[in-house]
């Protein structure tokens, strides 16, 4: 029995991607016996390069059932079967992971139609799915969704089992995909971690730290380390002999303290997230009409910005989202190139800012309030979140526009005036990578509260 199956992720580092859909046909050798497709929230960002490919985005997945939901209909349908999977290393790697995340052992024999289409239809000029079947002119709809991918590889699947009339290049093919033997130093290393979220620093025998990362979870992070194969895993498996943690509770305080940590520290292997968070910022000016713009642009240094992104697609992308919410015009935010009206205004939601129907003053007070909304300049604010423990809270500190630190305080005193919040508030540096994470964290998480400085007593 065959459990054909297909995966769509969010893309992003490796290990930590989330499935976003799944599609599994159960496959008799003969025809399907039963099948099982669902979207999946990932519970984490899309990739703005995923969203482009799939068409899948952040808000179709607000609603669809998270992965525990679907781990008990997975494990059923793929129970005594073979996984068969286009590149069936990643597919297996990415259910392994979310399994790992639930703290279930998922384990199942395995088959690649890539390996035996290479083996069974030599000569192919791509070997891509796509471009695969194709060629064997085996029709294929919704390319790069998880169920048009699955039921391909389902015809082409049947091709090649007719094609290998011995099946023997499909027994040998068929194998088992144990877990990675974990070194027993880092075994002890990850048992005496706890599942936490927080900052992590991994030590060399000489106690100086080679590794700074972040976790929503320590513990099943410290594994995906130590099992990955890639060059720089390797390394630091070779050379860890401890792991020190501090416990912050929320996410946003992890990121802002491995920021800071990684600057000041400067471990040897983080060399890549030395380099600046974002790429892009969006900016504003007024035209020679009197019209305030907005543009997504490359990110600068001389200018100051509203706010930053990681890509500029994700920017354009967020731009987008706002432009229907502020009732902004396509032509004034540089997401269309036109002389005439915009698109908006033909299905009549612009209100014509773009041939001087809207006049400026009317048109500027919807783009200032977005300024307003999403800038930090000039505002006081306290974002509460999580603590180390269930009686603590952890409070970020925003004056004057400008990042002060973080600090935690007990539920048993509430933080209700300045003094005591300046007795908690341990300083850090402000710069435009910890205004990044904190802007794109706000953008798409949700925290306890926002608080303003005037809520508290002086």
């Amino acid at each position: 029995m065959y459990a054909i199956l297909d995966l769509e992720t969010t893309g992003g580092k490796y290990n930590d991607e989330g499935v976003t859909e799944v599609a599994i046909y159960k496959y008799d050798g003969h025809q399907i016996v039963d099948q099982f497709i669902s979207l999946v929230n990932p519970e984490r960002p899309i990739q703005a390069f995923v969203v482009g490919l799939t068409g899948i985005n952040n808000e179709m997945l607000r609603n669809a059932p998270k992965f525990y939901e679907v781990a008990k209909r997975i494990i059923e349908i793929t129970t005594d079967c073979i996984i068969v999977a286009h590149n069936a290393q990643f597919d297996y790697r990415i259910l392994q992971l979310e399994f790992d995340r639930l703290g279930y052992d998922y384990q199942r024999k395995s088959l690649c139609t890539v390996e035996l289409a290479q083996e069974l239809l030599p000569g192919q000029n791509s070997y891509s799915l796509g471009k695969l079947v194709r060629n064997l002119g085996i029709p294929i709809t919704d390319r790069h969704r998880a169920n048009g991918d699955a039921l391909a590889t389902v015809k082409l699947f049947k091709l090649l089992l007719t094609k290998d009339t011995k099946k023997s290049i499909i027994q040998e093919s068929i194998k088992l995909n144990p877990k990675k033997q974990i070194d027993t130093k880092l075994r002890d290393l990850i048992t005496e971690t706890p599942s936490v979220t927080g900052v992590y620093y991994m030590h060399n025998a000489n106690g100086s730290v080679i590794y700074i990362g972040k976790s929503r979870n320590i513990k099943k992070r410290l594994n995906q380390h130590f099992t990955s194969d890639n060059r720089k895993s390797k390394q630091i498996q070779k050379e860890v002999e401890a792991v020190s943690y501090d416990e912050t509770g929320s996410e946003l305080v992890a990121l802002l303290k491995e920021n800071e940590e990684i600057k000041k520290i400067r471990p040897k292997h983080n060399r890549a997230l030395r380099r600046v968070k974002f790429k892009a910022q969006l900016v504003s000016f007024i035209d020679d009409k009197g019209y305030l713009n907005l543009r997504v642009e490359k990110a600068d240094s001389t200018k100051s910005s509203i706010i930053t992104f990681a890509t500029i697609p994700s920017g354009k992308a967020y731009l987008a989202r706002m432009l229907e919410e502020y009732n902004l015009c396509q032509s004034k935010t540089g997401l269309h190139q036109t002389e005439g009206n915009c698109f908006n205004y033909t299905i009549k939601t612009c209100d014509g800012a773009c041939i001087g129907e809207e006049i400026p003053e009317t048109y500027n007070k919807r783009v200032e309030a977005f300024i307003k909304k999403h800038t930090f300049e000039n505002k006081n604010f306290i974002i509460i979140d999580r603590g180390p423990t269930k009686e603590q809270r952890s409070a970020i500190l925003i004056e004057e526009g400008i990042f002060k630190g973080f600090g935690y305080y007990n539920l048993n005193h509430q933080l209700n005036n300045l003094d005591i919040l300046e007795r908690i508030i341990t300083p850090m540096e402000d710069n435009r990578d910890a205004r990044h994470i904190i802007q794109s964290y706000l953008r798409s998480r949700k925290v306890i509260k926002i608080m303003e400085l005037t809520e508290l007593e002086n």
